[in-house]
Order: structure tokens, then C-alpha cells, then sequence
């Protein structure tokens, strides 16, 4: 995951924000999960991850079945930024080019020339609407722009609109007429998602206050420079050694080699958690901090964030998906077996 902007108000090392800095941001940041839940009832988890990710200027990737959301909450989210926003619907027939755009010949004062015709991904936010429809060599247009906010197209390269943020929604990998996501593509997502169903409590209020299911559109609640201005309160986000050294042990453990490795991930997981994991929830685990309202990183800001960040970045065994485990399970047993204090410290 790559920083799209400096920091903008960053404490010098050691030094916690004070709360002259950090109750206004968290207000801030709170506004966006109260608008997000105005427009998705039921699932408080979800739009705080979401928050969460945004302000870790992370990508996204939303799973569930069709008609949970997914894409109502994403045109919220664009909404309440007061951002530029494009949709793209993955199908199979969709070339790399009606993603990244591309060249055509035409008339100009130096007379006939290839001239370049952005394409959808030049914008703030991008929904990528059931990306798993889409072919892998379609899937994989993305891959520079998710994670160095830039294009290459004909060896000429060209940077994206900052900041810039991905959110992608895919149906479950059983239903017809999907690819799975690669693993390289996978490990650009800072967050997978589960999108849940309804129960009966939410399902009465949805057809009682939303007639033909359309939803609100939120007003405007930041913009580009106030949330560069969030970013910057999220840098500054203190990361105490203890916190660091627990989340370097949750990773180095999702490796079957590691001697802290629990059993179910000796059995289960071929290949552990990448660095960039790493990087993902310690930025995620400063968000999570900043909506809390602290200026550090806490064990329980970690404990938060890291099944999200882990779970899709865990390649598994084939005796996985016959004993029906889960990335998600093998980060949660992660979590469960190494414990937040190194033996032999304290």
C-alpha cells in the first residue's frame, strides 16, 4: 500500500497528537461512518471498516451475494467524500483499455495523431463493480493503479487523480460466470470484506422507510483537502514498539515455516501473509486509533483491523477448503495463538 500524500500534521517521533488535533478529526471521521450508516441499515461493523480503510488510504474488496449493498454503500462513501466518483461494471467481455483508456487517431492542429482518452480509473474513487466477472487479464489492469496510483499505457505513464481509492464488490466465488481473484491482485486490497444479510429488524425498517429500495444520496460531509488533512492526523497516530512487535509476531506467524505458527496454519496455509500485510494493519490499526479517539495504537486497535487485512492474503491447501476453513479462520487462530507480550518480556 502505497501513502498518496505527506503527511499533513504528524507529531514529531515518539510524541502523541493532543487532543486539540485529534477530537476535531475524529469528529470528522465519525461523520462519515454516521452517514454511511444512514444509508446502510444493520451493518455497523462493515461501514466502520470501511471509514477505517479510506482513511488508511487503502483499497477495498467487498464480497457477498447480489442485493446485500455493496454498491449503495460505495456510491454513499463517494458521496460523503465529496470526491469525483466513476462506476465500472466488470463483465467478460471488458478489454483493459475501457479500464485504464486509451489511444484513438484524430484531428488535431498538427494534423492526424494518436490522442489519449482517459478511462474510468482517472478519477477519486473507483467502484469496481463485480470484478470477479471480469477475465484475469481485464482483473489485472488494476494492479498498477491500486497500488502505485498510476497508468501505463503504450510505455507512456500517467499518475492518477490523488487521493485515489478502489473499492471493489465480487459475488461469492461458487456463483457461475466468476474468476477468482489472483493472489497479487488480492494482496492490493488493504481490506476484504463480508457482506452480511439482513436480519428481520433491518429487513422491516429497509420496506418501511425505503420505498422501491432507493436509498438517500448523502450530502457532502469532507472534501479533497479536509481529508488530506485526516490522512495527515492518521500519520501522526503514535505506533508503540510493544503494539509493532505484536503485529510483526501475528504475520511472521501466518507462515507454516514459523516456529510460532498454530497448528491449523501448519495444516491448512501454503504461503503466510505478505510484508505489505504488515504495512496494511499498522496503517488500518493508526485509523482505527484516530476514529477511537486515541493518539496511539493500542493491542486492541490491531486485534480490530488484522483478520480484515489478513485473511484474503493467506493462500491455503487444498485440505482447507475440504475441511471448510477459511483465510479468515487461519487469522483468527493466528490472533488467538500469539499472545500480545513476547515470552521472555515484559
Amino acid at each position: 500500500m502505497t501513502p498518496q500524500t505527506p503527511p499533513a500534521s504528524s507529531s514529531p517521533e515518539g510524541a502523541l497528537l493532543p487532543p486539540s488535533v485529534i477530537q476535531p478529526a475524529q469528529a470528522r471521521a465519525q461523520s462519515l461512518v454516521d452517514g454511511l450508516d444512514a444509508v446502510i441499515f444493520g451493518q455497523p461493523d462493515l461501514t466502520r471498516m470501511v471509514v477505517v480503510a479510506v482513511l488508511a488510504r487503502g483499497n477495498v474488496l467487498l464480497e457477498g451475494l447480489p442485493g446485500l449493498g455493496k454498491t449503495e454503500l460505495v456510491k454513499a462513501l463517494a458521496h460523503l467524500l465529496g470526491l469525483d466518483f466513476k462506476r465500472l461494471q466488470f463483465t467478460p467481455d471488458l478489454l483493459p483499455g475501457d479500464v485504464t483508456g486509451g489511444h484513438m487517431l484524430e484531428e488535431t492542429e498538427r494534423g492526424r495523431t494518436m490522442v489519449f482518452h482517459p478511462g474510468p480509473v482517472f478519477t477519486n474513487v473507483l467502484l469496481a463493480d463485480e470484478i470477479n466477472r471480469a477475465s484475469p487479464k481485464t482483473q489485472s489492469a488494476l494492479l498498477e493503479a491500486m497500488q502505485e496510483r498510476r497508468v501505463t499505457v503504450l510505455g507512456e505513464t500517467r499518475n492518477l487523480p490523488q487521493p485515489f481509492v478502489v473499492l471493489a464488490t465480487q459475488n461469492p466465488i461458487e456463483l457461475e460466470g466468476t474468476y477468482p481473484l489472483p493472489e497479487a491482485q488480492l494482496d492490493r486490497f488493504l481490506f476484504k470484506l463480508d457482506v452480511q444479510h439482513a436480519g428481520r429488524e433491518t429487513l422491516e425498517r429497509i420496506v418501511t422507510e425505503r420505498r422501491g429500495g432507493r436509498a438517500p444520496e448523502p450530502k457532502a460531509v469532507l472534501d479533497a483537502e479536509s481529508l488530506g488533512e485526516l490522512f495527515g492526523v492518521v500519520d501522526g497516530v503514535f505506533l508503540p514498539a510493544a503494539v509493532a512487535s505484536w503485529l510483526a509476531r501475528i504475520c511472521a506467524a501466518t507462515h507454516p515455516t514459523s516456529p510460532d505458527a498454530p497448528e491449523a496454519v501448519k495444516q491448512y496455509v501454503r504461503f503466510g501473509a505478505s510484508p505489505r500485510a504488515a504495512i496494511s494493519i499498522a496503517e488500518s490499526a493508526r485509523a482505527h486509533a484516530l476514529l477511537g479517539g486515541k493518539p496511539n495504537v493500542g493491542f486492541d486497535d490491531v486485534r480490530a483491523v488484522a483478520a480484515h487485512a489478513l485473511g484474503h492474503r493467506l493462500a491455503l491447501d487444498y485440505k482447507a477448503r475440504l475441511d471448510g476453513k477459511t483465510g479468515r479462520d487461519m487469522a483468527n487462530a493466528v490472533l488467538g495463538a500469539v499472545p500480545e507480550m513476547e515470552r521472555g518480556r515484559g
